[in-house]
């Protein structure tokens, strides 16, 4: 933690700082921005991301949103609001597929990332973001139970911003984590989450891929690791259309990892990632129809990590809630997916809600222990290892982020802190901004 320096620059001043800019943070920055136009239009929003692009996870790893849909039988959205601006943008942009999950996890709507960094930068900015990207936060400024000023680096050096109400939107909890708010991280308590490198095909005979049964699929999986001649952690995974002709995408590799959050160890674990992808063409290539003459042709940006920091909040969501599909006051927000444990090992643990249902996401998971003007939204929302494996859908870290960045802007507004804040108004807003707190009516997906 840094004691406030004359000698680091400060560099802005924002009434709302987001860390982070994946699928929680980038749509956080735009709710914030969209409240404040019509509540205060002089109040700034500023959003920070390491990236030269926005969407996280979205546009650097997958290109397939879960969340929007219940599993099952009954396929309902559940997902709406500024989350559907971002389809739409998409749509704008080039063609968006809406498919089933290869284990029955929902409707999926995989697009190309390259265009949804588009999307994301479009909304933004029509929305009166400042964007500043190329930037990490480095250290916060504490002045008893508030967060003072973010320390950021860049191509400048270190710079002071200066902001009223932070959300963190980074997926790993790190402005929470410098601000010492308490966490778990993942591998404490419960074993923690393999991460992937995900990696893209092209000259894919698409047709006669997608006729080889999935059962046959699996068995030469097996067949080829259990040979000895490829090295194949995961004997699962999957591979799925994408809107270019002829180029199918993977989340097959499998890596464990003691700690995601040092370099060191994210280090050896993009290395390893890419070793196995490798692995897994070679296989696709020589053991499945259709992959004859396919060839990589883009790896993720970076690795696809699925946990690493949970912080306590002031409530924490369960399994027992998941499952029961259990309904909360302070809702903000729906999840239909599943419990998707990528464990350590050959395989992936699944647990589903009872058909059709939801649970509700509290808006106290968003409010972190001990810091009085801070939030968090996305995967290190406050949940434990189960609750935390079904809600981190990237559907469902919108609409996290929806819920924050209005939140936080009312805040501004009203002059509140995230405790006081009138969870009543908050809601209203979010109802009539498209988002959905209640579960709706079974929808029939595209």
């Amino acid at each position: 933690m840094y004691t406030y320096s004359k000698t680091i620059p400060v560099i802005a001043e924002p009434d709302v700082f987001i860390a982070g800019s994946g699928s929680a943070g980038s749509t956080a920055a735009i709710a914030a921005a969209r409240e404040l136009q019509g509540g205060n239009p002089q109040a700034k929003v500023l959003l920070v991301e390491r990236y030269g692009f926005l969407g996280g996870t979205s546009t650097a790893v997958l290109d397939t949103f879960y969340g929007f849909y219940t599993p099952g039988t009954i396929s309902k959205k559940v997902v709406s609001g500024i989350p559907d601006d971002v389809v739409a943008e998409l749509r704008k942009l080039d063609r968006v597929i809406e498919r089933p999950n290869t284990f029955g996890a929902g409707t999926g709507v995989t697009y190309n990332p390259e265009y949804l960094k588009v999307a994301w930068e479009r909304l933004a900015q029509r929305a009166g973001v400042d964007l500043l990207l190329h930037t990490f936060v480095t250290d916060v400024v504490l002045e008893g139970d508030r967060i003072t000023g973010i320390i950021v680096d860049g191509k400048s050096g270190l710079g002071l911003i200066r902001p009223k109400v932070i959300i963190d939107g980074s997926g790993d909890a790190d402005v929470c984590a410098l601000a010492q708010v308490p966490f778990e991280k993942a591998g404490d308590i419960d074993p923690a989450q393999t991460l992937t490198t995900t990696f893209k095909l092209a000259n894919v005979n698409v047709a006669e891929a997608r006729k080889f049964p999935r059962a046959d699929f699996l068995a030469r999986m097996g067949e080829a690791a259990d040979s000895g001649k490829y090295d194949l952690p995961r004997r699962e995974g999957s591979v799925h259309i994408t809107p270019i002709e002829g180029v199918m995408a993977t989340i097959m590799t499998r890596l464990e990892v003691a700690d995601p959050t040092t370099p060191r160890d994210l280090t050896s674990a993009e290395i390893e990632g890419r070793r196995q992808a490798l692995e897994y063409e070679r296989f696709l290539r020589d053991y499945i129809p259709g992959y004859e003459a396919a060839r990589l042709v883009t790896f993720s940006t970076q690795i696809g990590v699925r946990e690493t920091r949970r912080v306590y909040g002031e409530y924490r969501l369960t399994r027992e809630d998941v499952l029961g599909a259990r309904k909360f006051d302070d809702v903000v927000g729906l999840c239909g997916a599943p419990i998707e444990d990528h464990h350590a090992g050959a395989s992936t643990k699944w647990l589903y809600l009872p058909d059709g249902a939801t649970v509700d996401i509290p808006y106290r998971t968003l409010v972190p222990q001990k810091i009085e003007n801070l939030y968090v939204a996305g995967r290190c929302f406050s949940a434990t290892h189960d609750a935390h494996a079904s809600v981190r859908s990237m559907a469902q870290c919108m609409a996290m982020g929806q819920a924050a960045g209005t939140a936080a802007a009312l805040c501004i507004i009203r002059n509140n802190q995230p405790r006081d804040l009138n969870v009543r108004q908050l809601q209203d807003k979010l109802r009539k901004t498209g988002a959905i707190l209640e579960t709706p009516e079974a929808h029939e997906s595209q």
